[in-house]
């Protein structure tokens, strides 16, 4: 049977043929990506490595590539929120399983290790600010997928959210990679992260409008299944995981506690709690 050739319209590339929005070919892509939200903080992760080879920008999506104890490794940012996840999953996965000049998917697939360095918000008050969390699971308070295949894992617990909270969509729910996930040490506390469309309303805040859910905090943060209970908010992890599960990617999400939403605490040393994470994922991750 021929093989189906991905038009045009539907896989874009620029002129110089890297994939449309990230600017990159495939050898600009090493297959361990740590990934950042905000486009500045794609130098506070690489001015550790060893040696930087590549660097790039479009929109968005900054990317620096090169070596740290001598593993090759790329760090690159995605904007917030997983519409941009969406777009980094599929270019990403692109680069490494289709052949961009045939436009034809390749018989045999890669898989990325993909780990993600963030910021996030805990809604447990014994979750303290200057805390690293590992996200276990993630739950996806948007409607991203929808549009994609249905997830073949357990769906409690966003099932249960979803029925507490009286919500008119039904969330989703995917976990880590197990590889990635059991590298970590003990200084990484363990959670469940809920992935929110936005920051005020979504994450259960207060400015000029009134979110329609007025207890979202309490209520998610009281929901249990089996002992497990949701940890912390933020806007990313849960499309990662879903994607990275639909694609065949080793997903991690970590995240640097800076809010605690209950005690209403923010972290008066974020930057030193950011910089602590990278440096420490980065020294799991490369050796």
């Amino acid at each position: 049977m021929e093989k189906r050739q991905i038009p045009e319209s539907e896989l874009i590339l620029n002129s110089d043929g890297s994939i449309y929005h990230l600017h990159l070919k495939p050898e600009h892509l090493a297959s361990t990506v740590f990934t950042v939200g905000d486009p500045e903080r794609v130098s506070l992760v690489s001015r550790y490595f060893d040696q930087v080879d590549f660097k790039i920008q479009k929109r968005e999506f900054v990317t620096h590539t090169g070596w740290k104890n001598g593993k090759r490794i790329t760090v690159m940012s995605t904007g917030m929120g997983t519409d941009n996840i969406e777009i980094l999953m599929t270019e990403l996965d692109a680069l490494v399983n289709i052949d961009l000049d045939s436009r034809v998917v390749k018989d045999q697939k890669s898989a990325l290790k993909i780990i993600r360095i963030g910021t996030s918000g805990s809604m447990q008050a014994d979750i303290p600010v200057g805390s690293h969390l590992a996200s276990a699971i993630g739950i996806g308070m948007d409607s991203l997928m929808t549009y994609y295949p249905e997830l073949c894992e357990d769906q409690g617990l966003a099932t249960a959210i979803q029925k507490n909270l009286g919500l008119p969509f039904t969330p989703y729910q995917a976990a880590a990679s197990d590889i990635l996930f059991n590298q970590l040490d003990e200084s990484f506390l363990r959670g469940i992260t809920v992935t929110c469309p936005g920051f005020y309303a979504p994450q259960g805040r207060e400015v000029r409008l009134k979110p329609r859910f007025e207890t979202l905090i309490e209520t998610i943060s009281e929901t249990q299944v089996e002992g497990k209970r949701p940890t912390n908010f933020e806007m990313e992890t849960a499309g990662y995981y879903a994607l990275g599960k639909l694609l065949g990617h080793e997903m991690l999400s970590l995240n640097a506690i800076v809010a605690n939403r209950p005690l209403k605490k923010f972290d008066a040393q974020a930057e030193k709690t950011v910089d602590s994470l990278i440096q420490k994922t980065l020294n799991i991750f490369t050796q």
